[in-house]
């Protein structure tokens, strides 16, 4: 009895780790859905302008037109990084399951341990870079006038 007890703590030891991974792709999560929200939210804000403008200029409308162009880039980015955050999350939840599996086994095929690791960890990079890449074209698309700032 104290073998399978000590067993069972030490699998769930090995498991508690990618369980604190978990939690720090979920926030990323969090973070990701409230960006594209706000880019989604900025998007509708645009178009209707541009349907309420009644003698736009054509600078005007160029603006819009670049500011869409912009926002849809960053919508289809954001898309991604939570596409693949959201698979290295799968592959950390298959990663705890293949643990359990691995040790209630006594010894199931071990290489695929490192490879979801692996995997997980290389959908999180791109993740992350896409993440980069839309917070890049975000500060980029803005720019504060700086005749406001002299002033």
């Amino acid at each position: 009895m104290g073998d399978s007890i000590d067993d069972v703590s030490h699998i769930i030891e090995l498991a508690l780790a990618p369980a604190f991974l978990l939690v720090g792709v979920g926030s990323l999560l969090n973070v990701l859905s409230l960006r594209l929200g706000r880019i989604v939210d900025r998007a509708r804000v645009v178009e209707q302008a541009w349907l309420d403008d009644q003698d736009p200029s054509e600078i005007a409308l160029g603006r819009r037109r670049n500011e869409l162009r912009s926002l849809d880039r960053r919508m289809a980015i954001a898309h991604w990084a939570i596409s693949f955050c959201t698979m290295a999350a799968l592959f950390v939840c298959v990663l705890v399951g293949a643990l359990f599996l691995e040790d209630l086994a006594g010894g199931a095929p071990i290489f695929v341990i490192p490879l979801l690791f692996i995997l997980a960890m290389a959908l999180l990079i791109f993740g992350l870079l896409l993440f980069l890449v839309e917070v890049y074209l975000a500060t980029r698309s803005v720019r504060v006038n700086q005749e406001m700032l002299r002033r």
